[in-house]
């Protein structure tokens, strides 16, 4: 009788990383690893060697000395006394001040205009076409010197507000006023105020953050998780029974009231800006060339989001439209229920890049004036201490940062709006 034996196992060569197929890929993605390693350990150390050479070696001491300079929009205290540091810490916070109010104004405007593109009323389909050529065919710093230019040459300086009988008004009663210069608006304040909490002591990263405004937010996020738990409950009655509770009502007073009654306890007011002197005091103040940049990034990126959304919007099926319409649904709850939720996983991919645009874009603010981290660490620090490769490799590092972070929030969004598949 005979056996069956297993034959023998091959002997591993080191031939077979080149002549193996099994083996080769992973070579020469090591070899290539190697060599790229060794290229960028060369890099490193000749710009290290040739530093040293120069007497400038690699040394962030310059943080700490005074900046000498001044930022004029600002959101926490500072003077030119203070460091470098804390310069660029509040040129970065300018530039998230630009990019989160940038996004948000193009996603409204996008989708609105992405959406009308798309009306049977022919001469709104047209005006909205020629927005979306107009300002995507154009630099957006053409954009934001040509609204800074608006800005400054039609609105009147703040000398025109003087006088019993004067050139210029205030808006609204009397509670903002439109210059040249910028806009300012009432500034929330409360009289019985919680006081502050203060982070990081006197440091340069030193904030403070509001406790009034800890406790609001609070309360809201409060309220609408009980919004959401009554139209949850009603949602489960409707599917129980057919018949939906009406809970608007309901809603309104949970999101409301709560607020009302924490304001009048706070003392809530409105401090109005008043003129004094050659300038505006008091308020929030928003500075022309924030104003500027912020209208032209939204704009600019609204017109490819808008692409964006048409793009996604036709990607649904005319099948759904019709069997929604056959439903009896009108055609604006049908592009609100139906066709935007199923678009959304064609809209969000291209929409994270818009995102990360308009905040790389934002580094043209040193056009108009506008002091954020481009201006601020890679701009005046930089030329005033020197120091070039720390403060662009700094730089770098945070729109690096930021990007991943919109990155990784917009793909969070992604996974939860994606169809699911059984």
């Amino acid at each position: 009788m005979t056996t069956l034996t297993d034959p023998p196992k091959e002997s591993f060569r080191l031939s077979m990383l080149i002549y193996d197929t099994r083996y080769r890929s992973m070579t020469i993605q090591c070899v290539a690893l190697i060599f790229f390693m060794l290229a960028a350990a060369w890099l490193v150390n000749n710009t290290l060697v040739n530093l040293n050479t120069l007497g400038k070696p690699i040394d962030f001491g310059f943080f700490t000395d005074p900046a000498g300079y001044d930022i004029n929009q600002r959101l926490l205290d500072y003077d030119s006394r203070d460091t470098h540091l804390r310069a660029s810490f509040l040129g970065l916070l300018n530039t998230l001040v630009v990019a989160v109010l940038g996004c948000i104004t193009a996603t409204i405007l996008g989708v609105i205009i992405g959406v009308l593109r798309l009306s049977k009323n022919w001469l709104v389909a047209r005006l909205m076409t020629v927005y979306v050529e107009m300002f995507r065919n154009v630099p957006v710093l053409l954009w934001i010197v040509l609204i800074m230019a608006i800005l400054i040459e039609t609105l009147p300086s703040p000398r025109r507000f003087r006088g019993d009988e004067p050139e210029a008004t205030m808006k609204l009663f009397d509670s903002m006023a439109f210059t040249n210069r910028g806009f300012y608006f009432p500034e929330p304040l409360f009289s019985r105020s919680l006081g502050d909490i203060n982070f990081f002591g006197e440091s340069s990263l030193r904030f403070a953050v509001s406790i009034d405004l800890l406790v609001i937010a609070l309360v809201l996020g409060v309220s609408i998780y009980a919004i959401r738990k009554v139209t949850g409950r009603a949602n489960e009655t409707q599917e129980a029974t057919g018949e939906r509770p009406t809970t608007w009502y309901i809603n309104l007073a949970i999101l409301i009231l709560p607020m009302v009654f924490l304001l009048l306890a706070l003392g809530f007011h409105l401090g109005y800006p008043e003129l004094r002197g050659a300038n505006f005091r008091g308020g929030v103040y928003m500075r022309n060339s924030l104003i500027a940049l912020w209208l032209a990034l939204s704009l600019y990126t609204a017109a490819f989001i808008a692409e964006i959304v048409r793009g996604g919007i036709l990607a649904i099926s005319k099948g759904q439209t019709e069997a929604a319409g056959a439903l009896g649904l009108r055609s604006n709850r049908i592009m609100s229920l139906v066709v935007l939720p199923q678009a959304m996983r064609v809209i969000i991919p291209p929409l994270i890049s818009n995102y990360l645009n308009l905040t790389k874009n934002s580094s043209l603010a040193i056009a108009v004036g506008y002091m954020d981290i481009t201006g601020t660490l890679m701009g005046i620090t930089l030329n005033q201490t020197g120091r070039e490769l720390e403060t662009l490799l700094l730089g770098m590092l945070i729109y690096l940062i930021i990007s991943l972070s919109i990155s990784a929030a917009m793909n969070w969004y992604n996974n939860r709006v994606k169809l699911v598949e059984r």
